[in-house]
């Protein structure tokens, strides 16, 4: 089975970033922040929002639950700016379009109305730059990088924590997030801007992570 693990950054090369405590996002001029918020915002909105109580039963995660504490696409990590909603991700093509599939009643519906999947396999040519970015999910497991709690990996903690889940695992998955930006640093070195026959597959595993490497 395939998964979100984009092969081009290297294993050992990501792991190391990572234990250094990652690189720096992009600034708010180079990106677009999908859920901005200050911290004061967030407190008191908490205060007063009820919270949703999510159950989750798929092919991998029977019996948990959790709840959404924040409103759905605001109020996340200063330091944390995708440019890219998970519903974004999938209509573009992501992961072989086998990724959530079995999803569906958790997630919200629109998220899958033009969403590229494949029920049945990995499939590359529904990414959308058409080239296998990933790693399987056995990878993702012996390097540690699975938290017990979102057993698809960092796609799957990005769709919970954009609805409103926040949780313990929060900083460390924040902290892989920015250490793949370095990558945005290398396309913009080595390929001319726009071309996005440059370096596919670097292009193909940053959409995997939220980054916009079309705008590149």
């Amino acid at each position: 089975m395939f998964w979100s693990a984009p092969a081009y950054f290297g294993v050992r090369r990501l792991d190391a970033a990572l234990v250094r405590g990652g690189l720096a996002p992009l600034n708010s001029k180079e990106a677009r922040q999908v859920a901005p918020g200050k911290s004061a915002d967030r407190s008191a909105h908490s205060k007063i929002m009820k919270r949703k109580r999510v159950a989750v039963s798929d092919l991998m995660q029977q019996g948990y639950v959790y709840f959404l504490t924040e409103p759905a696409g605001r109020n996340f990590d200063e330091t944390f700016r995708p440019e890219l909603t998970p519903k974004e991700m999938l209509q573009l093509g992501v992961f072989g379009g086998k990724y959530l599939t079995d999803c569906t009643r958790e997630l919200p519906a629109s998220w899958f109305a033009k969403a590229k999947l494949c029920h049945e396999r990995h499939d590359p040519k529904l990414n959308y730059f058409r080239v296998n970015a990933s790693q399987p999910l056995s990878v993702w497991r012996k390097n540690g990088w699975i938290y017990e709690e979102d057993p698809r990996g960092w796609f799957q903690w990005y769709c919970r924590y954009y609805l409103g889940r926040r949780c313990v695992d929060d900083e460390r998955q924040i902290k892989r997030w920015r250490a793949v930006s370095r990558h945005v640093a290398q396309l913009r070195k080595n390929c001319p801007a726009g071309a996005l026959d440059c370096r596919p597959k670097q292009r193909q595993a940053l959409l995997h992570w939220a980054y916009d490497s079309r705008r590149l």
